[in-house]
């Protein structure tokens, strides 16, 4: 199987994908950030249409879009009343921009597909390199940042008497959770983003509370899920995504079992 070039560019893509959807995954859910992460999935869409229509790669697309769209999304639904009514419109929105970019490109079914639903075994040499310079911008950033956002995630009290920046660290952080999107749709498509985004860490903190052991469990689930959907979708010729987002829910499942037994015994 790793004899095969595009299946040897999906490991490494898909490792990269893991490591980095793991880590920042854990902060997207102690910030309860879910909602962003899938209104940025339909932004990444139209962004990935955008450069299919202008000739350019999708992750390009993808990064522009996410990138200056995030901080606005971030700011106009940071009151809880109307954050519902922000991500309607904005998703709403931008399927549509994706539709119609899709549609002036004169591209076949299968672009939007690739898009919607990702296409890692497809994935090009130039685009591994890409994504891997990509992935080690936000996990470098990452590191940088990790003592603050630590705080500002898990505590805010400590946080404040840090004298930390909050605003300043929400702001890199909305920029790295878009970068992850762009970077997590190579893999699972645009649609399916918060699988690898939000399920691997959500599941990582019914198993344990430490914010270093959660990235750690959390990376490993991802891993697991897409390491194990690519050997099944190499020997059946099945989506990738499919097994993927069966697999992560399966030990999400796992997960909120355990957290019952641990709680009745």
């Amino acid at each position: 199987m790793l004899t095969l070039a595009f299946m040897r560019h999906a490991f490494i893509a898909s490792t990269f994908i893991a490591v980095v959807s793991g880590i920042i995954g854990v902060f997207v859910v102690a910030r309860q950030l879910s909602f962003l992460t899938h209104t940025l999935s339909e932004i990444g869409f139209a962004g990935a249409s955008f450069a299919v229509f202008a000739g350019w790669l999708p992750l390009n697309g993808m990064i522009l879009f996410t990138m200056l769209s995030s901080v606005l999304v971030g700011q106009m639904s940071i009151k809880e009343s109307r954050r519902e009514a922000v991500i309607s419109a904005v998703s709403g929105l931008f399927i549509g921009l994706g539709i119609l970019f899709l549609s002036l490109s004169n591209q076949s079914a299968s672009s939007a597909t690739s898009i919607l639903f990702g296409s890692v075994v497809g994935i090009s040499a130039v685009e591994v390199h890409q994504l891997i310079l990509l992935s080690v911008v936000v996990l470098v950033v990452t590191l940088l940042m990790y003592r603050p956002l630590k705080f500002s995630s898990f505590d805010i009290v400590g946080a404040r008497v840090s004298g930390a920046n909050q605003t300043l660290i929400s702001l890199a952080f909305l920029v790295l959770l878009a970068l992850s999107v762009s970077v997590a749709a190579q893999i699972v498509g645009s649609l399916l983003i918060f699988i690898l985004l939000t399920i691997p860490a959500a599941s990582a903190k019914y198993f344990t509370h430490g914010v270093a052991k959660m990235v750690g469990l959390a990376i490993l689930f991802a891993l697991l899920g897409t390491w194990t959907g690519l050997l099944l979708g190499y020997l059946t010729n099945w989506p990738v995504s499919f097994f993927i987002a069966v697999i992560e829910v399966i030990i999400y499942v796992i997960a909120l079992l355990y957290q019952n037994f641990v709680e009745a015994s």
